[in-house]
């Protein structure tokens, strides 16, 4: 396999993409991969950066329990049978295997660390996500990442503590309980968005369409519930 078309991904939105060899990812990383690796040489990680996935899905005018894995799944699946013909593939993601995605996303230049919480790219901001890995018995080119830094040392006004309405960074370190009990109030205007997260001013041009932040984080808030309850059911 000489090269790869990635274009047809791009088209889809999900137009992030890096190869790695198995052989040459970190040894603790590689050691946390499933047995099932043994079987394959490379892994694909493929993500999301701006809205162009969420509009894509729209346009396809498909209504699935879980639109964006859905859609993920189904187009990589597609681009996999075309441009790997004959290659044998394994999702790791999305799915229960382990796979360390911050990590992998650190080693293809993507995630960096914001006060937040939310991995940061240099030039795409917040607005990116993992959305399928594959372990691959290919032989594409491996990726080169290039050497990026966080853009956060060099915000010197930190918008995203500033607006955090929960206070959630006032004390140096995110506090996730102040997150979330902010985010659970009647009321919250954190409910259904992140006020830190739309200051932020690192890839402002990539942020998601309205509709795409309110599905995102509807469905945490109601993880967020689901388990709130769960625990409170035990404590009885």
């Amino acid at each position: 396999m000489s090269g790869t078309d990635f274009s047809e991904l791009d088209r889809a939105g999900l137009n992030l993409q890096a190869v790695f060899d198995l052989a040459r990812l970190p040894a603790d990383l590689r050691g946390r991969l499933p047995d099932t690796a043994a079987a394959f040489r490379q892994l694909i990680l493929i993500g999301n950066a701006g809205p162009a996935l969420w509009r894509a899905l729209c346009a396809e005018g498909r209504h699935d329990a879980d639109p964006i894995d859905d859609f993920s799944i189904r187009t990589v699946a597609r681009w996999f049978a075309q441009h790997c013909h004959g290659h044998r593939s394994h999702r790791l993601y999305p799915g229960n295997a382990p796979v360390d995605l911050q990590a992998l996303g650190r080693l293809a230049g993507w995630h960096h660390p914001s006060p937040f919480k939310i991995g940061i790219h240099p030039d795409r901001g917040t607005w990116f996500a993992y959305r399928v890995a594959l372990l691959a018995d290919t032989d594409l080119p491996p990726t080169t990442a290039p050497a990026t830094a966080s853009p956060c040392p060099r915000c010197t006004d930190t918008p995203c503590i500033t607006a955090c309405p929960a206070d959630a960074m006032a004390g140096g370190s995110f506090a996730l309980d102040a997150c979330i009990g902010y985010r659970r109030l009647r009321g919250s205007r954190c409910a259904t968005t992140c006020l830190a997260r739309l200051a932020c001013p690192v890839g402002a041009a990539h942020r998601y369409d309205t509709a795409q932040i309110h599905h995102g984080y509807t469905h945490s808030l109601r993880m967020i519930e689901y388990f709130a309850t769960d625990r409170a059911a035990r404590k009885d």
